[in-house]
């Protein structure tokens, strides 16, 4: 009796083809092709062992080997976990992977459903331990291999930096990147100078974004070399924290936190920065609280000013339509109401103005300045009338640019009290000036003071 040989068991085969780029993608025979057509032919020569091919080919035009976001590969992947796949033909081993970690998963996948991987031109078949150690041992290579060419990169890159070119990232608010070289944009250069100065006298990350948004600036808008725009965003205090420790504004260029010289101008020289980062070296909270007393909307004439009656007159506000308006009202009405009142509230701005128009005759008027010098000579003042001149000249020059709360504590030193007077024949104020405090204020804006260096940073 003859025995007839079983024929062999079916083995579902299928090809993953792969290739970097798209360069020659769209002639009428490529890489993906010649994969295609070598992983066929294997198969075809291997029917005799039950081989057959899927329905389907995956491949994966343009994707890099270095890791596994490939949709072909995944698709691959889920059919094996599916279990319609038997064998996976690739022609070489790095159109699956150049990655051991990534092939070593691969592996798993492939030996927990019982699928077998083969390289056409490399005939490595990994159902054998020798296939598999072989396997290993060549993709340690592929991956060195991409190693080196990574570190030359990074060499290359690193020695441009170190020249002061730029190599490429999203350009900083205040350049322009141009044949791979930084050039100044002065419209946004004066955004990051005005940052820094800002940071001096307002001493607020939070409060000067909130400035910058409020007058439509945002970061940095650019365009791609493939001319995508994309648009500036709203500046927020890590934004501004940002730009303040960026270097690059004094001329240097950054690689692996090492900074080098650039060949870009700088935005901003080295005693700015330095001043700047001196403020920025103090413990934020005591920045925080001198922010807040600084930029406190206290009143000019607070406890100074008294109605006809005698009494005193109180700072209060309301706001319309998102507008606020600041007044004067009596006590009575602040206890008690409109019906209580015993004067008529008055706009802030017209009754201050009134009195800084006194204020600043005072600081320039010859024969108030002479009154002024006579009364520091009275005190014993060692103030000399040069310097007291000099002095009142400072502080009316550097006025406009006071905080209100510093207006405010200067104010009290000047004036003891602010009548208003209200009679048939005149209206208007009567400022009763302090004797004392004269000569405490003149040493502050004398020249060489804090106040007088205060003209020079405002200014």
């Amino acid at each position: 009796m003859v025995e007839i040989a079983s024929p062999k068991a079916r083995k579902r085969c299928a090809v993953y083809c792969r290739v970097s780029s798209d360069e020659r993608l769209d002639q009428e025979f490529n890489s993906i092709d010649a994969q295609k057509e070598a992983g066929h032919a294997f198969i075809a020569s291997q029917r005799a062992e039950g081989w057959i091919p899927v329905a389907d080919d995956y491949d994966d035009p343009g994707y890099s080997g270095g890791n596994t976001e490939r949709p072909a590969l995944k698709r691959l992947l889920a059919d094996i976990q599916a279990r319609r796949i038997d064998i996976v033909v690739v022609y070489k081993i790095d159109r699956l992977t150049r990655s051991l970690t990534d092939f070593s998963k691969m592996v798993e996948v492939f030996e927990r459903h019982s699928v077998s991987f083969v390289s056409v031109t490399q005939q490595f078949n990994t159902t054998s331990s020798m296939g598999r150690l072989t396997l290993n041992i060549l993709l340690s290579f592929a991956q060195f291999e991409r190693e080196v060419t990574g570190e030359r990169i990074r060499d290359k890159i690193a020695a441009a930096k170190k020249k002061g070119l730029w190599m490429g990232g999203v350009p900083t608010i205040g350049y322009d990147v141009v044949e791979r070289q930084l050039v100044v944009n002065e419209t946004e250069a004066a955004v990051v100078r005005r940052i820094f100065q800002e940071m001096l006298t307002i001493g607020s990350p939070t409060q000067i974004a909130a400035r910058l948004t409020a007058e439509g600036i945002t970061t940095k808008a650019w365009t791609t070399q493939d001319g995508r725009v994309r648009t500036g965003t709203r500046i927020d205090k890590k934004y501004i924290h940002k730009v303040l420790r960026n270097r690059i504004y004094l001329g240097e260029l950054s690689n692996n936190g090492t900074w080098y010289p650039g060949v870009h101008p700088p935005v901003i020289d080295q005693a700015l920065w330095d001043q700047v980062h001196a403020v920025l070296a103090r413990d934020s909270h005591a920045r925080s609280v001198e922010t807040k007393i600084r930029s406190r909307n206290d009143a000019l004439l607070r406890g100074l000013l008294y109605a006809p009656s005698g009494e005193r007159m109180y700072p209060t506000y309301s706001r319309k339509n998102g507008r606020k308006y600041q007044y004067y009202v009596s006590k009575s009405e602040s206890r008690f109401g409109a019906p209580g009142k015993s004067y008529e509230r008055l706009p802030a701005a017209e009754i201050e103005a009134a009195v800084v128009a006194q204020i600043r005759t005072v600081l320039t008027s010859p024969e108030s300045v002479a009154a002024v010098v006579r009364q520091i000579q009275r005190s014993g003042s060692p103030i000399d009338e040069a310097t007291t001149v000099l002095a009142m000249g400072r502080l009316n020059d550097v006025w406009d640019q006071l905080f209100p709360a510093e207006k405010h504590r200067i104010a009290n030193l000047m004036i003891e009290r602010v009548d208003l007077i209200h009679t048939d024949e005149l209206q208007g104020v009567k400022v009763k000036w302090r004797e004392l405090g004269w000569d405490a204020l003149i040493g502050e804006f004398a020249p060489g003071s804090v106040g007088a260096e205060l003209l020079e940073v405002e200014g």
